[in-house]
């Protein structure tokens, strides 16, 4: 055997017809070889109805729970441009949602032996047909070549009977020429002679009229059957009529939320296509995740919901009492304020202190979004403001801490820990700077005491909950002096954020690592021995609270995901998330804020119904 090969059992793979096992075991055998001898690309050909598609789900199904042959990603390109295909394969790999561009960068960049499956590529392309997109040499030539140009990736890929990828050098048969080198080949021939139905060829009147109707005449897209709702826009992008049957399916928000995500991206990027409102802005930022086999029509319209609150007020409203059946439904949007470090205010927890990213607090209405007062310009508010504060203006914080709404620990980004205090307020000066002097002298004569990150807590007390760069984390009450506070190194790598809250009289401090870690200590024993969750990325904000049904943790990581947990139980849910996430706040009502450098938005939890699925 081939070093670094593996040589699987197929009798142990899942049933295969028996015309069908030669090419089982051709395309097991080139999946298994690690040597980097056998071609990085393997071309699945034949004519419709051969089994191609069958063939890759066989070998993915095999690979689930056996060591030897890892799948990284299976992306089905039927219906796909080269940006929704990026999306998918980077939330696939563990990126999130990329550009093409990007993507690729962050392949080149993964030190994983990578193998792809790509069923279908032969039936890639949306849009309107005059466009590149609407063509699968698009995606070839976009990101299948330069990713099958990388060493370290291989992909097993349908082409049908075309000649994509090199595919028609086959039959004549001249060696394979793609930026991969030579391929392999399994070819299923002709098929079985059966017919395969293209519902996509269908004409649009047709399509439409298997859709049924309300009470009052308008199309019911949620009864609609799901060929009709996947491909009545592109028959409608053939239809000979000016584009009215288009409009008419792009002005209706009942498709927008049940008709294919896919299809709608490709479309609405066409600058000719005259759209109602603000839609293609709309739908351009809620497309990555609307591509992401959202089947549910409540999440579908939360998210386009989620999207239009802020932007577009009348597409907001259509859309309202559909996505208010979801478990969550956005509140409130500011584009308009950018936010790096945010927190609810111990003792007014309806008040949201943000600092953007020029280094201004400023607070604000939780419920609402709308400014509520100023704390000054951090760090320096001259005689006269609403409060008179002493710090350089050069500080920026990146997190921030209050014990009230006019007295704070701020972490500025040159990670050096500030009390941000009123002039007369003599008490918090005391402990805030304690509290500082105590972490900028243990930075000084020890590298991995150096701060990097900032929280604190507001149910009975307020908290502060510093983590440093050799995972230790420090727990202080910053209501009272203490000399010193509670420590525990949790993580083997520096911590990236924290949160602290009580819940049935126990003080819960979560924290992250740059490992991917999350971790729980309930600072009166030893922290909990496996972390609460692991994940190959980065934890980028944190915030806890103590709702009606218990201490919940919002995790937001650096590949777009936000997580909510419901701690006792230990039940997870992800909640989809339109934006990129530096800071969070969750409310005891279950009001969660977050924000980063594209501004500030709320959404409402419903915590009764969030963890029943």
């Amino acid at each position: 055997m081939t070093v670094g090969t593996v040589t699987p059992d197929i009798a142990s793979w899942p049933p295969l017809d028996d015309d069908k096992q030669a090419l089982g075991r051709q395309l097991l055998d080139w999946a298994a070889d690690g040597s980097g001898a056998a071609p990085r690309l393997c071309l699945v050909r034949g004519a419709e109805g051969s089994g191609k598609s069958r063939l890759l789900a066989w070998l993915l199904a095999g690979t689930v729970g056996r060591p030897g042959i890892t799948v990284h990603a299976t992306v089905p390109s039927e219906g796909l441009t080269s940006e929704s295909f990026a999306w998918e394969l980077g939330r696939q790999l563990g990126y999130g949602p990329l550009s093409p561009a990007r993507l690729l960068d962050q392949v080149a960049l993964d030190e994983r032996p990578l193998l792809l499956l790509v069923p279908d590529l032969h039936r890639a392309g949306a849009g309107p047909v005059d466009l590149p997109a609407a063509a699968p040499q698009t995606l070839v030539a976009d990101l299948l070549e330069p990713l099958l140009s990388m060493p370290h990736l291989r992909a097993a890929v349908e082409v049908g009977t075309s000649q994509l990828l090199g595919a028609g050098d086959v039959d004549g048969g001249a060696p394979a020429l793609s930026n991969a080198g030579a391929f392999e080949v399994v070819d299923l021939g002709d098929g079985d002679g059966t017919a395969v139905s293209r519902e996509g060829e269908v004409s649009y009147p047709d399509l439409l009229s298997a859709v049924p109707r309300t009470a009052d005449g308008r199309p019911d897209w949620s009864q609609a059957p799901d060929q009709v709702r996947r491909h009545i826009l592109d028959a409608a992008l053939r239809a000979d009529d000016e584009g009215a049957a288009v409009r008419g399916l792009l002005a209706d928000p009942g498709f927008l939320v049940h008709g294919s995500a896919a299809a709608l991206t490709a479309t609405l990027a066409d600058e000719r296509i005259p759209l109602p409102g603000r839609l293609r802005e709309v739908w351009r930022r809620a497309a990555p995740e609307l591509t992401a086999y959202h089947t549910d029509s409540a999440e579908r319209a939360a998210l386009l919901h989620a999207a239009a609150v802020g932007t577009d007020p009348l597409l907001t409203e259509f859309l309202q009492p559909l996505a208010e059946r979801h478990w969550w439904t956005a509140v409130w949007a500011r584009p308009d304020l950018p936010a790096a470090a945010l927190a609810l205010v111990p003792g007014e927890e309806r008040r949201l202190l943000v600092a953007d990213p020029t280094g201004r607090l400023r607070t604000y209405d939780v419920d609402s979004g709308a400014p509520s007062g100023s704390t000054g310009t951090a760090p320096t508010a001259g005689p006269g403001s609403p409060t008179s504060f002493v710090r350089p203006a050069s500080v920026r914080p990146r997190s921030v801490a209050p014990r009230d709404a006019g007295a704070m620990l701020l972490l500025d980004r040159s990670d050096a820990l500030l009390p941000l205090v009123p002039e007369d307020d003599l008490t918090s000066a005391i402990v805030l700077g304690h509290i500082a002097e105590h972490h900028g002298s243990a930075a000084l004569t020890r590298e991995d005491s150096q701060v990097t990150a900032l929280g604190g807590g507001t149910s009975r007390r307020p908290y502060a909950v510093v983590g440093d760069r050799g995972g230790t984390v420090h727990v202080w009450s910053s209501s009272e002096y203490q000399d010193t506070p509670r420590s525990w190194r949790v993580h083997e790598q520096p911590v990236t954020a924290v949160a602290c809250v009580d819940a049935d009289g126990l003080t819960l401090t979560f924290s992250a690592g740059a490992d991917g870690s999350v971790r729980l200590w309930e600072v009166s024993a030893e922290p909990m021995a496996e972390p609460m969750q692991q994940r190959a990325c980065r934890t980028t904000a944190l915030a806890a609270a103590d709702t009606s049904v218990g201490p919940v943790l919002a995790v937001a990581w650096s590949d777009g995901e936000l997580h909510l947990w419901h701690v006792f139980s230990g039940r997870v849910r992800v909640l989809p998330w339109l934006h990129g996430c530096a800071a969070l706040a969750v409310t005891p009502e279950g009001l969660l804020v977050a924000g980063n450098a594209e501004g500030l938005y709320a959404v409402r939890l419903r915590l009764d119904v969030l963890w029943e699925q």
